[in-house]
């Protein structure tokens, strides 16, 4: 029996070493992640031919080292600086499953990552113009709602498209739904516009003979930075009834605080899966960007119609599309190159984070 004892003490001597010893068993320490950019499309490859939105990024920082995300729609890029790019695919179906799968993926550390969503847009010619830069306060979605053709609605309904859950078009008060109105932390996205708005954007003979074409308050402008803010939807409109339905429907609503600039569209499904994802514990929803150029205006010029505009607009050859790619890299890696110059100073505490959650964009 003594024997035993010392046989079972030895055990349990050896047990406890392999317990102390547990951490050489454990999991690979997760990749510290500082600025996610959020690309939404690519023409070909990540690099060397026609770019989309990703390839800039990926050339010019230098984002070799390639992560894949099985469940998501692209692989991870990133560099040795801590700076990450990921591609969601179009729409917003595409967007909030990549951006899900990239969260929750083991491998990264995006506890105190900042998200600059960067990519191109159309514009309306009333607030901006080909070429500009717009950081929104407000993304609103387009596609949670009820239609009825246009050419069966009631003579004074100025649209066929209704607010889901209401009777008529813009009934008051404005209901929105979970994951239809997205506020942006209104600090975080005044300093990125304060840092950034005195940037100088090319401009070209090219461009300027193109505006020439348009009417609008900013239709004539070089390119400029500015604070405005989205519409987000799948479906892909153009032209100047829905334009004005557009700018309708953001300032219901946003109770008249938003004002419409940019339609894209993937930017609803990120920010939901950023939101949930927040919940969770994983992300921090107050360190979100949205950066959107404008690489076409969002209706016809003078002199032709809504559907022969439309024919026009196809992916590599639009109307400002190579400026607006060099603008959302000039633009947004102003505020990458400033975060991760003074990380320190960004790390734990992201700017504006100390503002009640119902805190709403200054004018």
């Amino acid at each position: 029996m003594p024997a035993l004892i010392k046989w079972l003490a030895l055990g349990l001597a050896l047990l406890a070493g392999v317990v102390r010893t547990a951490p050489l068993f454990a999991a690979p320490r997760r990749i510290p992640v500082k600025v996610v950019i959020v690309a939404m499309f690519e023409v070909g490859e990540d690099t060397g031919d026609q770019p989309g939105e990703l390839q800039y990024w990926v050339e010019r920082d230098h984002l070799d080292r390639v992560y894949q995300l099985p469940a998501a729609y692209h692989a991870a890029r990133m560099n040795d600086h801590g700076e990450m790019a990921v591609l969601t695919g179009q729409g917003t179906a595409h967007a909030a499953a990549t951006i899900m799968a990239l969260g929750l993926d083991p491998h990264f550390d995006l506890t105190h990552a900042y998200w600059i969503i960067a990519g191109i847009a159309g514009g309306s010619p009333d607030c901006i113009s080909l070429g500009s830069a717009a950081w929104a306060h407000w993304v609103v979605d387009s596609d949670l709602g009820y239609e009825i053709d246009s050419r069966e609605i009631p003579p004074e309904w100025s649209t066929g498209y209704i607010p889901l859950r209401k009777k008529t078009p813009f009934e008051i008060p404005a209901v929105p739904l979970e994951g239809q109105v997205f506020a942006l932390n209104p600090a975080l996205t005044d300093w990125a516009f304060h840092l950034t708005r005195d940037v100088p954007l090319a401009d070209s003979d090219k461009l300027k003979q193109i505006r020439e074409e348009f009417d609008g308050a900013a239709a004539q402008r070089p390119p400029f930075v500015t604070l405005v803010d989205e519409i987000s939807g799948s479906t892909y409109w153009h032209g100047k009834l829905l334009d004005d339905w557009a700018a309708k429907w953001v300032s219901y609503f946003t109770n008249g605080q938003g004002k419409f600039a940019t339609t894209a569209m993937e930017d609803t499904g990120t920010l939901l899966s950023l939101k949930n994802l927040a919940a969770a514990g994983l992300v921090d929803y107050q360190r979100v960007l949205v950066l959107r150029t404008v690489s076409n205006y969002d209706q016809q010029p003078r002199g032709l119609n809504a559907a022969d505009s439309l024919a026009r607009q196809r992916i590599g050859s639009y109307s400002a599309y190579i400026p607006s790619l060099e603008a959302a890299y000039t633009i947004g890696h102003t505020v990458v190159n400033e975060l991760l110059t003074n990380w320190p100073k960004y790390e734990h505490a992201a700017i504006g984070a100390e503002q009640p959650k119902d805190a709403k964009p200054t004018p």
